[in-house]
């Protein structure tokens, strides 16, 4: 029987989600609305009485706030709305993961005291009611589909008032597939074309070098026909073979062998790898000079020491493909999924603080600069934020650092970087935590989520540009509550010593992480038809290589499964014994007995052919503005208002902080806790003293004038960060995630010599800096190919590198924050401003790029941070913030903000070295700090910087502006209220 329950808010009470889309409406499309309603409604469909669905109902809801009503019943308070104008039903498609209706199921088994059985569902839906008497059915049709709704996974009805007093459908979004395994086999031994024309049509993105390698695989494998295959390669081996081998999973750009030629200088040299020659060699050397580094490059996350009974886990993915069809599960995807990386680390961590950040078009872009079949930035901005809140907040994990990045060529392709935190038990069952192995005969086990169509070919379709036929099965809707309960029973698991390995299921699926497992020990043997499926009519060749989440993968020994069994039923997490591991050497693959892929690990994992790629290097050079005549006071105002500047509160404010409660510095510091920090602190365990610093850098317009100097400047603003809090320099690792356009010349990509050879220098830098700092990279991950030609044109991100920046504190009472603390204090400005301006937010506030790109001088930069160290160290610092984008001009606007105070600046105190007051306010020089600091410590404060450039340059007031003096520009006053005005205004509500 099929019932639908309706729950509705009582029109005494404010509707909140229907009074945002009303905002919305108003501010972006100004259609005639007067007043939006909003229901949920649930489709169960159960062996229950009416009786039965009526108590469902009334548990379901609110009795305060809402009413219910199945059929004609309804509960006493129930109250019916008014005739609405038009009503927009918005519902899940047949297969997409509904997690509300899969709750909703999961309630409606404990109210009835009996779990549903395998056709017992229940069906979610959002009923919007509009009302409004000249709207028109178009416009309704305009809301639902570009506010409402993304129609690529979610139905959407549209009904007059007239047609709802008709009834209103209802929502049964069954998958109708059957059983029917047809396993698809491949002749090779045809002309290239053919060759290709199968990689395009498969969506495998192998290129002909690639495709030609399998074709003589098959055509010298021995001993197929003992196994039942013939000489060609069934769809099953061609798949996992395109998973392992896609850009996604083996990073062939940065493994690459590249012809460097400088244009400037005439050099050339040959570089083998990117990733061996500077980031893993750079690593290399560090770690003979750290004694904190535990595991690097070789596990889910990288693994550093922290205390004698943990260690800390971090790792930081992007999730850029998938989010740009669909942000929000694209999104959710992105956190739940790194979620697992630190729990498929060593034996299993616990999970701490997630991190996130996103570069995207600007949300004010006017329509008609959006290419035909990309997503509005504003949809995405609003969808990728709810994905990675809904994912995190519902995990009980907090987050601990955000940022948002806006530029017009992230239109094309957002950037959505999700990151985790765990700790890592130092022992567990007398095994360092963050080992593993594999013993032939293990069993391979999947746990936690079902497998369905949902995540095919995500490896791939990430490998590639987006465009107009990017496969929609690519994308996934994460669970965060069915993944809650595996993260729970893994701990426990971990702790009884119930299996040996552990990893995640991410990219690839099952063919991925079962491969990668293999690899330990030499060997797998897995039934497909053992796994369990969300619906029917999968083939095999997608049970293997599904991303359906939250699902990880474990070798148990024998002796172990049953308790292991038995634990995850008590724990109602779904585990599957698939298989077993073994040492022959093989990646064998059956379906009910029956083998339908058999690869050698060898050729799976090491036959992919090496890219051979050219790179050329010729620096741009820039038209210069005119800076002579500026306002600095009014170009500060502005400044502040500027999407790369101000605040993104109302959006970070969704994301639940304080969830663990050992929050120290929060992401929003000051008297009101209203401007965003340099870094955060947080506690690993209540009321310790120890705690994590996490900072992250990100400059993608540096990029434009020389992605050497963007990536070095990154990494020393990282660091810095760092410092602003009260870290130290010794105590600091980092991880590197690169985002690029595609670097490979083509005739797409007619750049493509240059594009790499911005890779390499960014590349050079990262192994120059990180070793000139001692600050390693023990994780990281590549994006390549951010490019898009939908709508007939492309569009290609900047360079982008994100440094995300972990280290141990010593002692969290000794933190610092930027905001003044009284007025008399003394402000001093350390580290010296030159005339570099190239690529900074002032200039691009001008129209402009420039040439002066900030530079790092590591020598220099350590003897200040060292100095400044030992001054928070020695608590001397009362607040303490590093200027970045804006310079030290947005740096004294925060300062003054946060602590709601005024500050009195002498322009021509502040060590600079040939600039001009507007230079001295905004460039972006590296390595530069404001302080204050009580008159009283004046002396031991200047007594810790001797030997560095730094000057008092002015005093904190109780006057509410900022006061700038010179002798060119004279005395200039800026109310503190016009700032906070500015800086908070401009995404406000939105």
């Amino acid at each position: 029987m099929n019932y639908r329950i309706e729950i509705s808010p009582l029109p005494q009470w404010r509707d909140a989600r229907g009074e945002g889309v009303k905002k919305q409406i108003e501010k972006f499309y100004g259609f005639p609305v007067e007043q939006v309603r909003t229901r949920d409604v649930y489709t169960v469909v159960a062996d229950i009485t009416e009786k039965e669905a009526q108590k469902v109902a009334a548990l379901l809801y609110n009795p305060v706030l809402q009413g219910w009503r199945v059929t004609a019943a309804k509960s006493e308070n129930f109250q019916e709305l008014p005739e609405c104008d038009f009503l927009v039903a918005v519902g899940f498609r047949p297969g997409v993961t509904d997690n509300v209706g899969r709750s909703a199921k999961s309630a409606v088994g404990d109210i009835l005291g009996r779990k549903l059985g395998e056709n017992e569902v229940v069906f979610s839906s959002t009923e919007y009611l509009f009302y409004g008497r000249d709207l028109t059915r178009e416009q309704a049709q305009a809301i639902a589909s570009k506010l409402l709704a993304n129609e690529l996974i979610q139905t959407v009805c549209v009904l007059s008032g007239e047609e709802v007093s008709d009834g209103i459908p209802m929502n049964l979004p069954f998958v109708t597939g059957v059983d029917n395994v047809k396993v698809r086999e491949y002749d090779l031994e045809v002309p290239d074309e053919k060759l290709m024309e199968i990689s395009r049509h498969g969506i495998l993105a192998l290129s002909l070098e690639e495709m030609k390698a399998i074709q003589n695989y098959f055509r010298n494998a021995k001993n197929r026909e003992a196994y039942g295959l013939g000489r060609n390669p069934t769809d099953v081996e061609l798949e996992v073979i395109a998973q392992t081998w896609s850009e996604h999973c083996k990073h062939k750009i940065f493994a690459a062998k590249v012809d460097y030629t400088d244009a400037e200088t005439g050099e050339k040299r040959e570089i083998t790898s990117c990733y061996k020659t500077f980031i893993q060699k750079s690593t290399k050397e560090i770690g003979e000079k750290v004694d904190y580094l535990v595991s690097v490059f070789k596990d889910n996350a990288g693994v550093i020491t922290f205390n004698d009974k943990v260690d800390l886990v971090y790792k930081v993915e992007t999730h850029n493909s998938p989010s740009a069809l669909d942000p929000y599960g694209g999104a959710m995807t992105g956190i739940v999924g790194v979620n697992r990386d630190p729990l498929g680390t060593g034996q299993g961590a616990d999970l701490l603080i997630n991190v996130w950040g996103y570069c995207l078009g600007s949300p004010f872009t006017d329509d008609k600069d959006v290419p035909e079949g990309l997503l509005h930035p504003r949809r995405l901005r609003d969808g990728v934020h709810k994905g990675v809140i809904d994912g995190g907040n519902q995990s009980g994990i907090p987050y601990g650092n955000g940022f948002e990045y806006f530029d017009a060529r992230y239109i094309g392709k957002p950037l959505v970087y999700c990151g985790t935190v765990g700790t890592l038990p130092k022992s567990i069952n007398g095994v360092p935590g963050w080992t593993k192995r594999i013993e032939p005969g293990d069993l391979i086990v999947m746990g936690g989520g079902r497998i369905g169509k949902d995540g095919i070919h995500g490896a791939t379709f990430s490998s590639e540009e987006l465009h107009k036929d990017s496969p929609v099965q690519a994308v996934q809707i994460g669970d965060p509550i069915t993944q809650k309960k595996l993260s729970d029973f893994i701990r426990e698991a971990r702790d009884r010593g119930l299996y040996r390995f552990i990893t995640d299921n991410g990219a690839g699926g099952l063919s991925s992480s079962v491969g990668e497992m293999a690899e330990h020990c030499n060997g797998c043997r897995m039934d497909l038809a053992k796994a369990p499926v969300k619906y029917a009519g999968l083939q095999p060749w997608e049970i293997l290589v599904s991303e359906a989440q939250e699902r990880m993968s474990f070798a148990v020994p024998p002796e172990k499964i049953e308790e292991f069994k038995t634990l995850a039923a008590e724990r109602d997490v779904e585990v599957s014994v698939l298989g077993e591991f073994t040492n022959d050497g093989k990646f064998h693959i059956l379906y009910d007995g029956k083998t339908v892929c058999l690869l050698d690990l060898e050729f799976m994992h090491d036959g992919l052919p090496q890219m051979h790629l050219k790179a050329v290097w010729k620096a741009p050079h820039f038209e210069e503005p005119s800076i002579s005549c500026r306002d600095c006071a009014a170009d500060l105002v502005a400044m502040m208002g500027r999407l790369n500047i101000c605040s993104d509160e109302y959006k970070a404010r969704q994301y639940d902080h304080e969830v663990k409660g050992l929050s120290v510095v929060k992401p929003f510091i000051g008297k009101c806790r209203d401007v965003q920090g340099d870094a955060t602190v947080t506690m690993i365990e209540p009321l310790s003293t120890e705690g994590v610093i996490l900072s992250s850098a990100l400059l993608p317009r540096y990029s434009d004038i020389d992605t050497y100097h963007m990536a070095a400047s990154e990494i020393d603003l990282g660091i810095r960060r760092v410092i602003a809090v009260g870290g130290k320099l010794d105590k600091i690792a980092c991880l590197d995630n690169f985002c690029w356009p595609d670097p490979v010349q083509s005739e797409k990509t007619p750049d493509g010599e240059y594009k790499l050879a911005q890779l390499v220098r960014a590349n050079e830098a990262l192994a120059d800096y990180t070793k000139a700092f001692l600050v390693p990279c023990i994780s990281g991950k590549d994006s390549m190919k951010n490019d898009s030609t939908r709508g007939g044109r492309k569009i290609s991100i900047p360079p982008s590198l994100l440094f995300s920046m972990i280290s141990k504190m010593d002692d969290i009472r000794k933190s610092v924050t930027p905001d003044a603390k009284q007025a008399g204090d003394l402000v001093y400005v350390i580290g010296r401003t030159l005339p570099e301006l190239g690529g900074s937010e002032y200039f691009a506030m001008l129209g402009a790029l420039g040439n002066q790109v900030p530079k790092v001088d590591a020598e220099r930069a350590k003897a200040i941070y060292r100095a400044v160290s030992a001054a928070t160290d020695a608590e001397l610092v009362q607040s303490l913030t590093t200027p970045a984008l804006g310079g030290l001009g947005v740096a004294f606007a925060r300062v003054a903000m946060a602590g709601r105070l005024g500050l009195e600046i002498d322009l021509d105190a502040i060590p600079a070295e040939g600039c001009s007051d507007v230079e001295i306010l905004f460039s972006e020089s590296n390595s530069r700090f404001v302080a204050t600091v009580r008159p009283s410590d004046r002396a031991a404060f200047e007594e810790k910087l001797k030997g560095i450039p730094f000057a008092c340059v002015g005093t904190v007031t109780e006057q509410p502006e900022l006061t700038f003096r010179s002798k060119a520009g004279g005395e200039k006053h800026i109310a503190l209220e016009a700032l906070l005005n500015a800086y908070k205004g401009t995404l406000d509500q939105i």
